[in-house]
């Protein structure tokens, strides 16, 4: 199962990408929790501990292993002349870090300003990469996807399995749903999923379904505003360390139980 988690910038989605990988480790799978988004924060999320956190350097930022793989080192003058398809099948074991229930964390990073035309080493590594561990790689993959839409043009999620995309009540947040859509259908993903995330009350959970009846998007999971997912921030913590019983996580139970049943793995 492959599976990215993307949306509008502030809907929650590192946190429900981090939980959602904690608990299919729990439940038996090996899991590889991918962060794709420039502000690293899946890390925190799974509850490794901010001294090791810090020390990841996102394989984007990895001078020394770009030009190990590709031949070139990033920012040099390089025309044309790079291998397009490096040597990725270790990358996981070398870099992956392992976190709590013992999913495997690994920080991609992002190529800033490269588009679907890109030729620059570090893009060609990340892509190749993506490549292996979308196809051949046995893992359950749950990638955290960089806020909007510039992932999407990049074509980093080429081919999942499935896409959730986290809406909050507002129709910022349905509109960039909606685009994320059109996008995904480009890229062959198969399946686009809605999750409504921080909602405060029937009416906002109306809102959601209204919208989502309007776009035919299939609903997984409705997950209620919560504050001890604000602690857990506050606290530099894992929600799921925090408080496993809170609305916000036995929603996100619930999702886990949707998505096995509806993908059957």
């Amino acid at each position: 199962m492959k599976l990215s988690v993307a949306g509008k910038g502030g809907v929650g989605k590192t946190f429900i990408a981090a939980t959602l990988s904690r608990l299919l480790a729990r439940d038996g799978y090996n899991v590889l929790a991918v962060d794709a988004d420039p502000n690293i924060n899946l890390a925190s999320s799974l509850g490794i501990p901010r001294e090791e956190a810090e020390r990841i350097v996102p394989l984007s930022e990895n001078s020394e292993l770009i030009e190990e793989r590709t031949g070139v080192r990033p920012g040099s003058t390089y025309g044309a002349i790079f291998r397009m398809t490096p040597t990725v099948n270790d990358i996981v074991d070398r870099f992956g870090v392992v976190g709590p229930d013992g999913v495997k964390l690994l920080v991609m990073g992002t190529v800033k300003g490269a588009d679907k035309g890109c030729m620059c080493p570090a893009h060609a590594l990340l892509r190749v990469l993506m490549q292996h561990l979308l196809i051949q790689r046995k893992d359950i993959v749950i990638m955290d996807m960089e806020a909007g839409l510039e992932h999407l043009g990049r074509g980093t999620a080429r081919r999942m399995d499935s896409m959730l995309v986290v809406v909050e009540p507002g129709m910022k947040s349905i509109e960039t749903l909606r685009r994320i859509r059109v996008l995904a259908s480009e890229l062959e993903i198969r399946e686009v999923l809605a999750v409504g995330n921080k909602i405060r009350s029937e009416e906002e959970r109306r809102f959601i379904e209204e919208r989502m009846r309007d776009a035919d998007i299939p609903i997984a999971a409705h997950i209620p505003y919560d504050q001890g997912v604000i602690e857990a921030d506050i606290q530099g913590r894992s929600p799921l360390d925090l408080n496993e019983g809170s609305p916000a996580i036995l929603s996100i139970i619930k999702l886990k139980e949707f998505l096995k049943e509806r993908y059957k793995f």
